[in-house]
């Protein structure tokens, strides 16, 4: 029997939208339109409002959460559980024996932590100290044990992995590496919803982007839209990853190749300041045939104002792909249309 390619991603995204479609605070995030440089229209799909936690990954973590739990359930009694049941006494109490671990540079705790209490488990969140004591609060106040990790980021994962193997903690991390990566292409299938209401919207009006640009730190995001793009949408765009200058970990992985570690100073694109590439993100977006450009701290700075004086508060991190669409726009060939198409990834908060 041939063995499943661990680098595969091959999203059951159907799923990930019957799952969301089920839950009372779901519903799509508004698409935009913003002004762009030199009066172009640029359309943004605002993810600042998703679900009360004001970024996408309101849909990855608490997805792979609920989904862990069924797998988890089914092999200790053999019930396949329906969404209806997920809510049930007897699953609560069963959740409640889990806690879900993780290292985040502050949306993917918040996910976890709010994943693990809708299901009634528990969450365990590290912190690098370069997380604003902001987020931290924000996680408490979701029910997680907060836990700072290190000096930066990659201390910090560390510590969430020797976390999970010293306490049986369920480690659900968004990145990948060798050995682990079933639990994230979760957390990535859940992102794929995003492409699909995108894709909505478009096949009604007819007025398909001709680029779309992706902000990527592990390159979760980025892979899933770029899959999900590449797998049915009836045009198709130019495709542009967006990386801090001080963390390009993608592009040096394309450069050479093979995943590849990218060091640099730290980033004030805080969520995109990763140095290690997600070899599942790498390898979706090498067979998508994206192209990339990194940012300057100034010209992420210079995003968010941007953005935010359009009326979207955001961060350098949520207005990335603004920023790279404002560094160097494409010119057209004549008598063809531009029509960008950029994702505000979190809220100011």
């Amino acid at each position: 029997m041939t063995q499943p390619d661990p680098l595969n991603f091959a999203p059951n995204f159907e799923r990930a939208q019957e799952f969301f479609r089920a839950q009372e605070n779901y519903e799509a995030s508004p698409l935009r339109e913003l002004s762009g440089p030199d009066g172009v229209t640029v359309r943004a799909k605002d993810e600042t409002g998703r679900m009360g936690l004001g970024a996408f990954k309101a849909l990855g973590a608490p997805y792979a959460v609920a989904r862990i739990l069924q797998q988890a359930w089914e092999q200790k009694t053999g019930e396949t559980l329906t969404l209806e049941r997920l809510n049930d006494a007897d699953i609560r109490a069963f959740a409640a024996t889990h806690t879900f671990v993780c290292a985040s540079a502050g949306n993917h705790g918040m996910g976890v932590a709010a994943g693990a209490r809708a299901m009634g488990a528990k969450a365990r969140i590290h912190l690098a100290k370069t997380v604003p004591e902001s987020f931290a609060e924000r996680l408490r106040g979701l029910g997680a044990e907060v836990v700072r990790s290190g000096d930066v980021y990659d201390v910090s994962v560390a510590a969430a992995i020797a976390d999970a193997g010293e306490s049986g903690a369920v480690l659900l991390a968004d990145g990948t590496w060798e050995g682990y990566t079933e639990i994230p292409k979760w957390v990535m299938e859940g992102y794929c919803v995003i492409a699909e209401e995108m894709r909505a919207e478009f096949e009604t009006s007819g007025s398909w982007p001709t680029h779309v640009y992706l902000q990527a730190g592990v390159g979760g995001l980025a892979a899933a839209m770029a899959y999900m793009i590449r797998h049915n949408w009836a045009e198709q765009p130019e495709l542009i990853v967006v990386e801090p200058e001080a963390a390009a970990c993608l592009q040096a992985s394309h450069n050479a190749g093979a995943p590849t570690r990218a060091d640099g100073p730290d980033s004030s694109m805080g969520r995109l300041d990763c140095k290690e590439p997600s070899i599942v993100a790498w390898y979706a977006l090498e067979k998508a045939g994206v192209s990339y450009v990194t940012l300057s701290e100034e010209e992420g700075e210079t995003a968010a104002s941007a953005v935010s004086t359009l009326g979207v508060e955001t961060t350098p991190s949520g207005a990335a792909g603004y920023g790279a669409l404002s560094k160097g726009a494409p010119v057209p060939d004549q008598g063809k249309a531009f029509r960008p198409l950029v994702i505000i990834s979190e809220g100011a908060a």
